[in-house]
């Protein structure tokens, strides 16, 4: 009888400990089929991530192909990160009920329908409608991955697994703008979209043929919690618009923030109670109940702040500051990438080698040393400034989110796999948004109050200020400018402006140091991970 047969409360433990080692149907796993079945979710989960970066370098021409405003193409992106966030959390409900590769086959035909669909809109209405179905899909194809590595791998072998999933989450955002850029230049925008069509295609293969990982359960269809879907809905939908438009809208001072902050708040307490209440849950919170997955679960949401916090914050400098253009961003911005390529088995090995929390320790001082050299950035840096930060960046986040990912569930049963690969999933892209949500507030913030301070210092009274403000104002009128003395106030007020907005970066690299630091702190209060080492979590 096969592994899959067996009533879980009848199975005796030596078969949960084989489930590691047996493929679904209970015999010894072939590996080259476990590696191109693991293989072909792999490049899934890197489309689905590259979709959103891709698209980021080429918003104007997909903005004047498809007569679009510029509040409504920030749309075309914004509902494609509202829609992944929704579905993460179910991927473990959806993957028990109708088993992995059916369930990621599934997925990834209706991302190729939907790309193709993103890529012939001929309106921001009919684009907005398909990107959202899009993004859908995409959210399917992420945490599956995470949970497959811890599931189907021998304890030997899931640090190498986790190394790959730590590159694709990585490595999508840091080349996705530079590739978008180059492939719309090479054809037009609308191969971001189409490109997926042969890449899905090769993904369905792969996974359709090699990835019999295990086996649905049909009878989780009856009796769906279909309120806790609601309100778990309304609760992502909610707090994830406000994260990526509450700093634009100036948080609560606009009505809908503000009303869709108290909306988030109220069902998301409402499905947290659900889900603890409910006899069949869609999302499992037990995982929580582990201090390793607690504690692992806040420094991947760290991480995710760092990662896409940084990702986020060095193209707006040197497009803003230096007026770097987007090849150049994209060539210093392959720093990171490069790095974090480059060193994933080095991660991978110190990982190996060392108990988890020194491992943690170790990544988060790295890249929390790293971010704070930013803190001296001056409006003169550029490629070789940002050199060092991005290499220490880079290697320390990697083996920070190596390490944090080993330790969350190296005390968890293999049974809760699924349900901590969703919700690490969900909390890695929420810390994204919260993030960027934080920076854009600091840079604005921090911009102003700067600028006060500057200008109350550099007024006439002051010999340097007065004395430049006479040499601007003698440059305007030698250039025959019809109002020197205005035209050097505004030339002068541009430079304050332009100081204050680079104290700002310092603040907002500060931020990510410090949150890098919480996490170190953080790690001292795990547990050792025996199960890492022996094998145990496999065993549970």
């Amino acid at each position: 009888m096969s592994d899959a047969a067996i009533p879980s409360g009848k199975r005796p433990p030596a078969a949960a400990e084989a489930h590691a080692f047996m493929g679904a149907d209970g015999q010894p796993v072939d590996w080259v089929k476990v590696f191109l079945g693991f293989g072909g979710m792999v490049i899934g989960q890197f489309m689905a991530m590259l979709d959103i970066q891709i698209v980021a370098s080429s918003l104007v021409q997909i903005q004047s192909g498809i007569g679009a405003t510029a509040d409504e193409i920030s749309w075309v992106q914004t509902i494609y990160l509202l829609a992944e966030v929704v579905i993460m959390p179910l991927t473990a409900y959806l993957t028990k009920m109708w088993g992995t590769r059916s369930f990621y086959v599934i997925a990834v035909a209706g991302f190729i329908v939907t790309s193709v669909a993103v890529g012939l809109s001929s309106s921001v209405g009919m684009m907005i409608f398909f990107r959202a179905a899009q993004g859908v899909f995409a959210g399917a194809m992420i945490p599956p991955i995470f949970a497959t590595a811890m599931t189907v791998f021998p304890p030997e072998r899931r640090i190498t697994a986790n190394v790959i999933v730590g590159l694709i989450v990585t490595l999508a955002p840091t080349v996705g703008p530079t590739l978008g850029g180059h492939l719309t230049d090479a054809l037009n925008w609308r191969w971001l979209f189409f490109i997926n069509v042969p890449v899905g295609f090769l993904v369905i293969f792969l996974v359709g043929r090699y990835a019999d990982f295990d086996k649905g359960d049909p009878s989780l269809s009856k009796g769906i919690d279909w309120t806790g879907l609601v309100l778990m809905t309304v609760f992502l939908l909610s707090l994830q618009y406000v994260l990526e438009e509450g700093a634009s809208e100036s948080w609560f001072q606009d009505d809908v923030i503000l009303w869709l902050t108290v909306l988030a708040a109220l069902t998301g307490a409402a499905f947290i109670w659900r889900q603890l209440t409910y006899w069949q849950p869609i999302v499992s919170l037990k995982p929580f109940r582990d201090r390793n997955f607690a504690l692992g679960a806040l420094m991947t949401f760290v991480t995710g702040v760092s990662l896409f916090g940084g990702t986020f914050l060095l193209p707006i400098f040197l497009g803003q500051v230096r007026g770097y253009s987007a090849a150049e961003v994209g060539t210093t911005m392959l720093v990171s990438g490069l790095t974090m390529f480059l060193s994933a088995p080095i991660a991978g090995r110190v990982v190996r080698m060392v108990d988890a929390r020194i491992a943690m320790v170790l990544g988060f001082a790295l890249a929390a040393w790293g971010i704070q050299l930013g803190v001296r950035v001056t409006d003169e840096w550029g490629f070789w400034e940002f050199f060092t930060l991005q290499v220490a960046r880079g290697l320390g986040t990697m083996i920070a989110m190596i390490a944090s990912q080993q330790m969350s569930v190296s005390t968890l049963p293999v049974s809760m796999m699924k349900d901590a690969s969703g919700l690490i999933n969900l909390l890695r892209n929420v810390a994204g948004a919260i993030g960027l949500a934080m920076i854009t507030t600091i840079l604005t913030h921090q911009t102003a109050v700067h600028y006060a301070d500057i200008a109350a210092a550099a007024n006439t009274a002051n010999p340097a200020s007065a004395g430049m403000l006479e040499g601007l104002t003698q440059m305007m009128a030698a250039s025959g400018m019809a109002d020197p003395e205005g035209g050097a106030a505004k030339a002068f007020s541009m430079l304050l402006h332009r100081q204050a907005s680079v104290l700002s970066f310092g603040d907002a690299f500060l931020f990510l140091a410090a949150g890098c630091w919480f996490a170190v702190g953080l790690a001292f209060f795990a547990r050792p991970g025996k199960a890492m080492a022996s094998g145990g979590s496999g065993g549970h």
